[in-house]
């Protein structure tokens, strides 16, 4: 009979109570998944510089680059390379990033009416340009809010973006100016 005995106590001992691992396992799923929702990481594609390009279509004249220029005093839209389309001064708010967007909503039609396949810009930056100014001016030029169908979509401006350094205005020496024979 101790073996029959042995044998119950065995059987009660091989209950195992997981009540507590079940209570820490409800809690700690909705925890893990709502701190999902905050760790969310944004990638921004950015293409290289088209300059290689460009100069091999100085020749052909068949690549033409649109360039939003920034620095400290104005926004510049030129389009070819370094001819200006538009300046936005900066006022006491900042950099008029809206009437960019509006500018480049326009030209964006006018391209697509002279059948102009044109999705890339090129930014070409001062050194001295912080970074929300840069993050803010990749996402004017990349897309803009409109209503479609009475829902507010991203509609697409140019969304291939080209970081550069901009084009620094050397001032003119007087003396280089002069011609080589005159020179004494």
């Amino acid at each position: 009979m101790r073996r029959h005995r042995h044998r119950r106590a065995n059987n009660q001992d091989a209950e195992l109570d997981i009540t507590s691992f079940m209570n820490l396992m409800i809690v700690l799923v909705p925890v893990l998944l709502l701190s999902l929702v905050f760790s969310h990481v944004r990638i921004l594609n950015l293409q290289l510089p088209v300059l290689a390009e460009a100069e091999l279509a100085e020749d052909q004249k068949e690549l033409k680059v649109l360039e939003l220029v920034i620095t400290k005093e104005h926004l510049e839209l030129n389009y070819p390379a370094g001819i200006l389309l538009k300046r936005f001064e900066v006022t006491e708010q900042g950099y008029d990033f809206a009437a960019l967007s509006i500018y480049l909503q326009d030209l964006k039609l006018t391209f697509q009416q002279n059948t102009i396949d044109k999705n890339d810009i090129v930014i070409l930056l001062e050194p001295a340009v912080d970074y929300q100014t840069i993050v803010s001016a990749m996402d004017t030029v990349r897309s803009f809010k409109a209503v479609v169908a009475a829902s507010l979509v991203d509609a697409e401006l140019f969304p291939l973006i080209s970081l550069g350094d901009a084009p620094v205005d050397e001032p003119i020496n007087e003396s280089s100016s002069e011609p080589i024979g005159e020179q004494q």
